[in-house]
């Protein structure tokens, strides 16, 4: 079976483990400032490492501010994890359409529903391509909108020359097995902004304040901790910050082979008539996550399952959120977004992972044209 994706796990990465597991630390230890500031490194601002992108969705929407009954807008080309986590807020959550060229979110929508009620704008990378914040920032103006990026496919991604993570109010990371680097689980929040990034921190640490200089109650010893606002226990493991060390610095790797596993996909179907193929962003330079494909939607279930059959490990990326029974809005909602309804009936990820030989890319791409 060739999988759609997978981790990479080199003898380095498990040493670093090892050694870390050997050590006095087994939750949080000193790997944990060790892999933010090495996060910071090569997103441009600083960072907050948590247990999952779930964990860093959450952290992010209450760290800008957002409160119950807030308004956010959001593409619904995504896992559904971007809307659930503000969903468990209290939020509110407005869809937009996307581009179908790109899978990313639609300026020209995004004009038509941004609107006074709007508290913020949750913008979605794609297969490893950044959404344009220039634009999405030229729409908002001087409006207290915050822009958040949820930039689980795009670490080590740059867009106009600046690092995914530096662009945004807040960014969000993944570091799932399938993303470009992994801590097994894993996730981090990123703000150029340390007020928003300190309270980030407090909420993926249950809200503990531990600094005397920021108690709001007189001090019993100096055992002395409170909680001024209930958060969570999102926390990283130590171990886990050492798998990250180590992927981290095996990055730039992973974005030649990614890039150049793009490139034969992109030389062997360029030009066939049935299959379209991202278009790609001149002002990004991106580590690719996915290799989306679309095809005719007729031909779409029978290629999908003949590749499957065939020990391709196929994906779609994604059912569109409102899709899901948890809104309760699949029927009302197609008419309203056309391009994220014709992307999800025509897209297949092909495999993309750092290790994919070419002779595997080749058959895939071999295979794909005669179920067509």
């Amino acid at each position: 079976m060739i999988p759609y994706g997978r981790q990479e796990i080199s003898d380095q990465d498990i040493q670093s483990v090892a050694q870390a597991l050997r050590g006095d630390f087994i939750t949080t230890g000193p790997l944990v400032d060790e892999f933010e500031k090495a996060l910071e490194n090569v997103v441009g601002a600083p960072c907050v490492v948590l247990n999952s992108g779930t964990a860093a969705l959450h952290t992010a929407y209450f760290a800008a501010g957002l409160k119950e009954g807030d308004e956010i807008i959001t593409p619904a080309n995504t896992f559904v994890a971007t809307q659930a986590a503000a969903i468990h807020l209290g939020l509110k959550v407005r869809f937009v359409d996307i581009e179908t060229e790109t899978g990313l979110i639609s300026i020209v929508d995004l004009k038509r529903k941004l609107n006074r009620k709007t508290k913020a704008i949750v913008v979605v990378d794609y297969a490893g391509q950044p959404a344009d914040i220039s634009a999405v920032r030229n729409l908002v103006g001087d409006k207290s909108v915050r822009v958040i990026e949820d930039a689980a496919h795009s670490l080590g991604s740059t867009f106009e020359n600046r690092p995914v993570g530096s662009i945004a109010d807040l960014t969000t990371f993944s570091f799932y097995p399938t993303k470009n680097i992994t801590t097994g689980e894993g996730g981090a929040v990123s703000s150029p902004d340390p007020r928003i990034l300190e309270r980030a921190r407090l909420f993926s640490r249950q809200g503990l304040v531990r600094d005397s200089k920021q108690f709001l109650m007189e001090s019993d010893g100096p055992w002395h901790q409170e909680v001024q606002f209930f958060g969570h226990n999102y926390r990283l493991t130590d171990f886990q910050c050492a798998l990250g060390i180590s992927q981290l610095s095996s990055l730039g790797r992973f974005k030649q082979s990614r890039q150049e596993t793009f490139k034969i996909y992109e030389s062997l179907l360029q030009g066939t008539n049935e299959v379209k193929i991202l278009r790609k962003d001149s002002r990004v330079d991106p580590v690719w996550h996915l290799f989306p494909i679309r095809i005719p939607r007729q031909k779409r279930r029978k290629v999908f399952e003949s590749l499957r059959a065939s020990g391709i490990g196929v994906q779609v990326n994604y059912v569109p959120s409102y899709h899901h029974p948890a809104f309760r809005a699949k029927h009302s909602m197609r008419l309203k977004y056309p391009n994220t309804e014709e992307f999800y009936a025509t897209e297949i990820s092909l495999p993309i992972f750092v290790g994919i030989t070419s002779e595997q890319v080749r058959h895939v791409c071999s295979r794909l044209l005669e179920c067509l």
